[in-house]
């Protein structure tokens, strides 16, 4: 699905001569749901760069990660912190008020943080209505939605080994995903979808970022298209799409593909307890190394000039 034409208003941005905004002293964004550990990193990225950020935080959620190291910020007023109930128009709005740009991603509630079939209705409902938010908005410029490679892999297209790799044109099979009740896919890819196509018919310039993660991890890694993402890139890849006037549509964003048993085991333990019956009976005797079939090549090449050098240690302590 083709994102919407960039508007008039992208030819009035400062840009340096790689193409990055440089006016980021003059600019206020919104992070929503800045509850998560990502996002609570990705505040504080945006900060060291010399934004405004607009916190949004659903649930009563509150900043991880950052708390303790935002005084300076605040003193500066450069931090705002909102609560922002995606069912609650108003306080989007509210939250939304004089930013340039935001950076969406969708947490569970606290009281329901497994994805099941109910997950699926409140993520997209939620996407629709900050998105709306936005076009009521006269001041957000750019739209940064976060996905998932969930939102890609599942799909028939899985099946067929010499088929082109997986890339920001697949989507993953609606039915399919209802089908063997792959619940955070049918949620990322229903979310998504109603994004781009409100974005479109709002005239909302939007990007996706579609993270590595590890769900389905048994089906995908023998698949070649399981793949993890360092905190540190995915917050970078994140501000590059939105400083970048020349990105559009989705951005497949990992730097690891689990493709081996070696790899598959280390990650199993990372994730799971040690008791975990749901541990993959995998073994070292295994060599197997699994055909790499998803591409992030799109997002590589819009990273190549990227200025990282302000990079804070967003890891937890």
């Amino acid at each position: 699905m083709a994102p919407p034409a960039s508007s008039g208003i992208e030819e009035e941005i400062a840009v340096d001569r790689d193409g990055y905004d440089s006016s980021n002293a003059t600019k206020t964004v919104c992070v929503m749901d800045a509850s998560g550990h990502f996002a609570s990193a990705l505040v504080r990225r945006l900060l060291l760069r010399g934004y405004t950020v607009h916190a949004a935080l659903h649930n009563h959620g509150k900043l991880q990660c950052i708390e303790g190291e935002l005084i300076n910020y605040n003193e500066e007023k450069k931090l705002k912190v909102f609560q922002a109930d995606p069912f609650d128009y108003h306080s989007l709005v509210n939250a939304l008020k004089g930013c340039s740009g935001l950076f969406y991603s969708f947490e569970p509630p606290s009281d329901h943080s497994t994805y099941d079939e109910l997950t699926a209705e409140v993520e997209t409902m939620a996407a629709h209505n900050v998105l709306e938010a936005c076009a009521q908005t006269n001041t957000v410029d750019k739209v940064v939605f976060t996905s998932s490679l969930t939102a890609v892999v599942w799909s028939n297209h899985r099946d067929n080994p010499t088929s082109h790799d997986f890339d920001e044109r697949n989507w993953s099979d609606v039915n399919l995903c209802k089908k063997f009740k792959l619940w955070h896919g049918l949620s990322k890819t229903l979310a998504e979808k109603t994004a781009w196509a409100l974005a479109m018919d709002r005239g909302i310039s939007m990007v996706s970022i579609n993270g590595g993660l590890v769900m389905g991890a048994a089906e995908m890694y023998e698949d070649g298209v399981m793949a993890s993402v360092d905190l540190r890139f995915y917050v970078d890849a994140h501000i590059c799409v939105f400083e970048d006037v020349s990105s559009y549509g989705r951005y497949l964003c990992f730097n690891h593909v689990i493709n081996c048993n070696e790899d598959a085991m280390k990650l199993a333990r990372m994730l799971l307890p040690p008791s975990d019956t749901s541990t993959p009976p995998l073994s070292f005797e295994d060599t197997r190394v699994h055909p790499q079939r998803i591409s992030n090549k799109k997002l590589n090449k819009l990273m190549v000039n990227f200025d990282g050098k302000f990079q804070a240690d967003c890891s937890a302590d």
